[in-house]
């Protein structure tokens, strides 16, 4: 086997967390060829922890910034890195094949699965119903908004004893509820609360209900042991908040029925972190375990690599393939010279390589693959003016400007101006913002800000889907997006900080490229907190429809087209 596919490797790892990093450093620097997958950003979960000071050997780091030197570890030795979710697996041949929501297919030879989970909710009276208005899962993302209100914090883990310090930045008084007689974490991390003044705890406690009129005003409280139910309000008598850190949900319900899973959703390994399946491995917090922490994730992930190189060896002499030793090849599709520079941060918010510059040259290399597979041109339309967000959308559009021919850029300043011989068409109101456009025409999908951090990835798709071949579609939902008969606008109102915005704003974004009866705008709340004060915003990912009805929290695409047939 002399030649071999451009999307065949020696293995794929899914997620980018720090599990999946790990493996691809070790396996990277074994020279096999690697690539790893991960949907929404590099780093995983941890990237939205501010502070780790518990990882054997750094004193003190963020989660961007430890996993960010994972992966630049990893890509020296040679492992590619590519922004896609990973939707269906055959996993039946020696040969394992991967498939990517936009179409893209892949084949290896070993698989790891460092997929990760997702915040788990309890289920409480009032929970859903208060989601946006009081109950929140993300101190990152949401603790902003609870500025000078008072917190519970539902949990006595690592992650709620963490989010519990961090809360004290905003909040007037953080109350733990923890259900257990002490915290289930190590005694270091406990000390943190214990002497903090801003902090109370209630052990032997659980929430049972939330409450009130248009936010939250009350919840009632359990104890457990006594029996006794007592009500929960704020001293101010103003709406507070719940920020609940109960553990975590696998994110393995596609996996369903192809590898083994225990009843919580959990992919069970042995102690060389194989599952059930030959070839097929995994790594991190997706696993059946004892403790979910970073140093557990890396070890996991360093276990499942060393086993796996021993599998790929013994699997390519099976099948007559050479000895694996990719040096000097383009490795994974990343050649040596479209790599980041060494000594240039990637900060996941698209500013890397230049103080002063969106896209970095890794960055733009992988646009370069992206924008390649574009069927036809898709103009990125900017309007700008001399404001800071006006001069940011702008140095965005140009730093895009030659990447492709596929991708036209044209600018237009509001205040008429002309600034580049092709103008965009078509009236954008007062803000400056971008906007997509084919055949001339607009496809109702605008950004008002910057698409940077997490947002990056949903620009990138709502070109993909624009330019066409898009991303794949079940057939049933392509023909309800089709049949939707009543235009709607919808307005997704997000951080660059949170890990579930981009799935709704890449959602709505589908549905307008599909249908020309929606609209679809992302808004960066930091720049925009007029609107959090017009509608009342306590957590995001929240999604405005036609400016008066408002969802919270992460939705499919199915779900969002449930909410547009019922508008």
């Amino acid at each position: 086997m002399e030649n071999y596919e451009e999307n065949f490797y020696d293995v794929i790892v899914v997620g980018g967390g720090p599990a999946g990093l790990t493996s691809a450093i070790y396996l990277a620097r074994a020279k096999y060829r690697v690539l790893v997958l991960e949907k929404e950003k590099f780093g995983g979960q941890i990237t939205i922890t501010e502070e780790i000071v518990n990882y054997p050997g750094v004193e003190q780091a963020s989660g961007s910034s430890l996993t960010e030197m994972m992966r630049r570890q990893a890509e020296h030795f040679g492992a590619g890195f590519l922004l896609a979710e990973v939707n269906g697996l055959s996993l039946s041949e020696d040969v394992k094949t991967v498939r990517t929501a936009s179409g893209e297919v892949y084949r290896a030879l070993g698989i790891v699965l460092a997929v990760g989970a997702s915040p788990r909710k309890l289920g409480f009276e009032g929970e859903k119903e208060f989601q946006g208005r009081g109950v929140a899962y993300c101190a990152t993302c949401d603790g902003e908004f609870f500025t000078g209100r008072e917190v519970l914090v539902v949990g006595g883990g690592f992650a709620a004893v963490e989010e519990s310090v961090f809360l004290t930045k905003y909040a007037s008084k953080v109350t733990m509820i923890v259900r257990e007689p002490e915290f289930t974490c190590a005694a270091g991390v406990v000390d943190k609360v214990r002497d903090h003044p801003g902090i109370r705890v209630y052990f032997h406690t659980e929430i049972k209900g939330a409450y009130g009129e248009k936010f939250l005003e009350r919840a009632l409280l359990w104890n457990n042991e006594t029996g006794e139910e007592w009500e929960y309000t704020s001293e101010d008598k103003k709406p507070f908040g719940i920020f609940v850190f109960a553990g975590y949900v696998p994110a393995t319900g596609w996996l369903r029925g192809q590898i083994g899973l225990n009843e919580q959703g959990y992919i069970v390994t042995d102690r060389e972190q194989a599952t059930d399946v030959p070839g097929v491995y995994a790594a991190g917090d997706v696993c059946v375990k004892g403790l979910r922490q970073v140093v557990t994730a890396v070890g996991d992930g360093a276990v499942a690599a060393t086993s796996l190189e021993h599998y790929v060896s013994n699997l390519r002499e099976h099948l007559g393939m050479p000895k694996a030793d990719w040096e000097g090849r383009e490795r994974a599709g990343t050649k040596k010279e479209d790599r980041a520079d060494d000594t240039a941060e990637n900060s996941g918010a698209g500013r890397g390589g230049s103080q002063n510059a969106f896209l970095d040259n890794a960055m733009r290399a992988e646009l370069v693959k992206v924008f390649a597979r574009l069927q036809n041109t898709v103009t990125v339309a900017a309007w700008v003016d001399d404001s800071s967000a006006g001069r940011e959308l702008e140095q965005f559009a140009r730093e895009l400007e030659g990447i492709s021919e596929k991708v036209e850029i044209s600018v237009k300043r509001l205040d008429g101006k002309k600034t580049s011989p092709q103008e965009p068409k078509g009236d954008f109101g007062d803000l400056p913002g971008i906007e997509l456009q084919t055949g001339g025409q607009s496809t109702g999908i605008r950004y008002y800000s910057v698409p940077g951090g997490h947002e990056f990835n949903s620009f990138v798709l709502a070109i993909y889907n624009c330019g066409g071949p898009g991303q794949t579609l079940d057939e049933a939902l392509k023909r309800r997006i089709e049949a939707l008969d009543k235009p709607h606008k919808v307005q997704v109102m997000a951080t660059l900080s949170c890990t579930n915005c981009p799935d709704v704003v890449a959602g709505t974004q589908r549905i307008a490229a599909l249908s020309g009866q929606i609209q679809a705008e992302m808004y960066d709340l930091a720049k925009f907190p007029e609107y959090k004060e017009k509608y009342d915003i306590m957590a995001v990912p929240c999604m405005v429809v036609d400016g008066r009805d408002l969802y919270f929290g992460k939705k499919s695409l199915s779900e969002i087209v449930e909410i547009l047939e019922t508008a």
